[in-house]
């Protein structure tokens, strides 16, 4: 829309300046007017000529370089936020879930990024009613920095995604629906599928659900799932399909071929968190800490699925 707003205002002033040139006798006024109603005319032309994805691509870019989120970009070598959010097809005019968005980092992207274009972010948090201090001082993180402040990261609100006591988003109000690194957590506690479940309710027919999990080959012992921080894409998606899900694609933008997935301390073990030792201080004979440093972060899954514009066979069953 900028765009189109600058190509009329200069079609505007290139008319006036034609008229001073001409002699004739008709006023700057007349010719304004005039040049306003033919930009006017030929804004929609204009904007036809803007590639919605590249434009799309422009306001992500300019959310990402933002100063607003500091030294997080330190990380975007890994997390590839541009061509994740790309992938998965986020407009900043839509109405968004971002499933336990932890310390913010991609928050700070998202929520920047929807208000540009007129969205809303709903952050699908920790249940308010638990008794543990971490949970509290993340509500009030997140309510004192994003819900506080509309006039820089827009329309945000905060919801529920807990055990037995889950409302995202009001029913089918949903453009998109994204979790990072968080589905191993719920496939841990026992409660993923309600999680999912969750997801598919808020979400609009034709809506979309984007997943980024720490990605265990599937040839690994499926034990594994329980204690590494690691899934096989064959679970998310039977967890994702199972709530009522149709799968859409997958994207390598954050594999990571260094990652063999076998380390002393699971994921934790490599950036960001780092491991060295085990809960009693512990390390393992012969750690290395340096050679985990090396990897970087996680090799990582990223899937994209679609709620039906019809219901499913087996949602029907």
């Amino acid at each position: 829309m900028k765009r189109t707003l600058a190509f009329s205002s200069l079609l505007a002033l290139g008319l006036v300046a034609c008229a001073e040139n001409t002699g004739e006798d008709t006023t700057k006024a007349e010719m304004m007017k005039k040049g306003a109603d033919a930009a006017e005319a030929a804004a929609p032309e204009a904007e036809a000529a803007v590639d919605p994805a590249v434009a799309m691509q422009a306001a992500l870019e300019a959310a990402v370089a933002s100063e607003l989120r500091g030294d997080a970009a330190a990380r975007d070598e890994f997390r590839n936020p541009v061509e994740t959010l790309m992938f998965f097809g986020v407009k900043p005019s839509d109405t968004v879930v971002e499933a336990w968005p932890g310390g913010g980092w991609y928050t700070d992207i998202i929520a920047p990024y929807l208000a540009s274009g007129g969205g809303k972010l709903y952050g699908a948090g920790f249940d308010p009613e638990s008794s543990s201090d971490f949970v509290q001082r993340a509500i009030t993180t997140f309510d004192e920095k994003y819900v506080a402040n509309p006039e820089v990261y827009g329309s945000v609100e905060r919801t529920v995604l807990a055990r037995d006591k889950s409302m995202v988003a009001p029913a089918g109000s949903v453009d998109v629906v994204l979790t990072f690194r968080n589905a191993h957590n719920w496939e841990m506690g026992g409660w993923a599928d309600q999680a999912f479940a969750a997801f598919y309710e808020a979400l609009k027919p034709g809506g979309t659900l984007g997943v980024v999990d720490h990605r265990l080959p599937e040839d690994a012992d499926k034990a594994r799932e329980m204690s590494s921080g690691y899934l096989k894409v064959s679970t998310v998606r039977q967890l994702a399909e199972e709530a009522g899900f149709v799968f859409d694609g997958a994207s390598e933008v954050n594999a990571n071929a260094a990652d063999d997935t076998d380390h002393p301390f699971g994921v934790w073990t490599l950036k960001p968190n780092s491991r060295k030792t085990d809960r009693e201080g512990n390390a393992p004979e012969g750690f290395d800490a340096e050679e985990y440093l090396a990897i970087g972060e996680s090799d990582r899954m990223t899937l994209r699925f679609k709620k039906p514009i019809e219901p499913t066979e087996a949602l029907l069953e």
